[in-house]
Formats: C-alpha cells, structure tokens, sequence
C-alpha cells in the first residue's frame, strides 16, 4: 500500500530524484549521445541552473531526467506526473481522465494528454522481452469485438452490427505469465497467423477455441488443442482458453464501466494500459508501487505529440 501524502507524490524535487532512479538505475546517461560515463558528466548546481540539470563534457549539451522522454516540456510538475502513474497502475479496471483532472486540478485535456503519455511509457518493449510461451508452456489465443467500427457496414437480422462492423482485437496469453493483445482491423486467418509467430514462440502448445482462425496456424507449433464452446465445452482436463477470456473481461469490464467512450484510433492504446497492469500483476511479483515504477521507467524515448487533444472523439 503506497502513501499517497508521500513526498514522491506532494515534492516535485522528491518525484525528479525518484525519477532518475527510475529511468537512471545506473546513473545518469546523455540523451543527446549516449555518454553513460558518469565522470564525463556534470551536475549543474548554480544558482542560475534549474534542480536536476546535467551537462554531458562529451556533447556539451544539457539535460534533465525528462529530456527525450515522455515527460519532456511538460510544464505538470513531477510529482502530479508521478501520481498519474500511479493511480492508473493501481486502478485494476482503469483510471478517467476525468476523474484525473479532479484530483489533480488541471484541465480534462492535460489528464488526457497525460494519461496517454503514461501509456506510451507502458508499452511492451517485444524486441527485449522475448516470445511469449516455449517448450512445455501453453499460449492461449483469442479474439474479441469491442465497440461499433467509425462506419457499420453490415448488420444482424436483429439490426446489431456484426462481428465484421465492430472494433476487431486478438490476443494471446502464456498461461501464468505475459499477454500481449492487439487491435486488428479484421481479424483474418492471415492477421492471427502474423501475430501468433511473430509473438509466440513456435515450441509452445496453442490452445483455442473451435474457431477456423487457428486450425491452420495451429499446425506450425508444438501442439493445438482447441475447446468447442457451441457444443457448451469449455474446460476439458487441462485445455482451455479460460485465461484469456478472463483478461477480455477486465478489459471490457474497464473499457465500459470507467473508459465508456473510446475512439477507435486510440484502441491499442488502452489495449497497451490493460497489458501493462496485467503483466506486472501481483502473481507475478509486482505491487502497485513497483507496477507504477516499471512505467516511469519506460519514458525513455517515449515522445508523443497531439496537436489538438481536446479534438479527440471522447476519449
């Protein structure tokens, strides 16, 4: 349980040396060129130097902790920054914008801009973290539809629209570790194909639903066991794709309960949010606190820019 009257939270000097351990655990690194020698580095102490300002001796350029990452020229104290991440790590089901700009007192359209920033930090670094799955480990896969497409082109007989004209999502789960989920514009044999051998390692046993998605797809790994859940089965001995779609219900449950209304341009990102609570949950190992910790350390390189946020639709 993390104190949120702690200075890290209420002292934008105590949240920058909080930063830096996140984003420097070594110490601190040019961003211009990349000098990590920490005695051809200098911290500027002056007076006339705002807290936190270094000088690379290799480039000669100044720095801070935010330079070059998703914090850089925001004028949003620190420690409102540092408390965002938080409250959005430690919200299982999601955080408002809304909200966010209440408790922190600025406008919606800085929580907005805020909150995707922080969920840019969030994403999934794939070329670090490896392939999910691998010999003797399970990836279960899945599809879902979440929210009508900017433009329904077919319907059911009842009038709803159909799979083909809602938001397309695929995701994959190693049973008891990582997921990763993504946002599709269809979801096709060849679109599930790209992600489940780009993402899974090929040594892991795919389990699916019955659906013609995976039957092909499914021959290339280790081994595909696949439920039926038309004819009402759902378990049977230890295949199943229950992970999975408890994950789909988190995030639908967040996405419709707290979120509402979400652009279909800015899906993945929340899909990215979702990910990033779910991989650093607490089996896992990770608290709120070290779930926050993980997203601060992942501004670096992170920029974003909107022209316009308050132009965008609602979300």
């Amino acid at each position: 349980m993390v104190n949120l009257t702690a200075p890290i939270f209420t002292d934008a000097e105590a949240a920058r040396r909080h930063l830096e351990a996140q984003v420097w655990p070594n110490g601190p690194v040019c961003p211009h060129c990349g000098n990590a020698d920490g005695e051809r580095i200098t911290a500027l102490k002056g007076k006339s130097h705002r807290p936190g300002l270094y000088q690379c001796m290799e480039c000669r350029e100044q720095f801070t902790v935010t330079v070059g990452s998703a914090f850089e020229r925001s004028k949003i104290p620190l420690n409102k920054w540092l408390l965002a991440t938080y409250l959005l790590n430690a919200s299982k089901k999601g955080y408002s914008a809304h909200q966010l700009h209440r408790t922190l007192g600025v406008t919606y359209k800085t929580a907005w801009f805020m909150f995707h920033r922080i969920r840019e930090a969030m994403k999934d670094d794939v070329a670090t973290s490896g392939p999910l799955g691998g010999e003797g480990k399970i990836v279960e896969a899945d599809e879902t539809y979440h929210g009508k497409k900017e433009t329904v082109t077919k319907r059911t007989k009842r009038g709803k629209p159909s799979h083909s004209s809602k938001r397309s999502i695929v995701a994959l789960v190693e049973r008891g570790g990582r997921v990763r989920s993504f946002h599709v514009e269809t979801a096709t044999k060849d679109t599930v194909r790209e992600i489940l051998v780009t993402n899974a390692s090929r040594a892991s046993k795919l389990h699916t639903d019955e659906s013609n998605l995976y039957m092909a797809v499914g021959k290339e790994f280790a081994g595909h066991e696949t439920v039926t859940h038309s004819a009402d089965e759902y378990v049977r001995g230890d295949v199943h794709t229950n992970t999975i779609e408890g994950f789909f219900s988190i995030f639908k449950r967040g996405m419709r309960g707290v979120y509402q209304h979400c652009s279909e341009k800015h899906l993945h990102r929340y899909l990215v949010e979702f990910d990033h609570r779910y991989n650093h949950r607490v089996k896992l190992g990770f608290d709120d606190a070290m779930r926050a910790d993980k997203a601060l350390a992942g501004i670096k390189g992170r920029r974003l820019y909107y022209r316009r946020p308050d132009e965008a639709a609602n979300a």
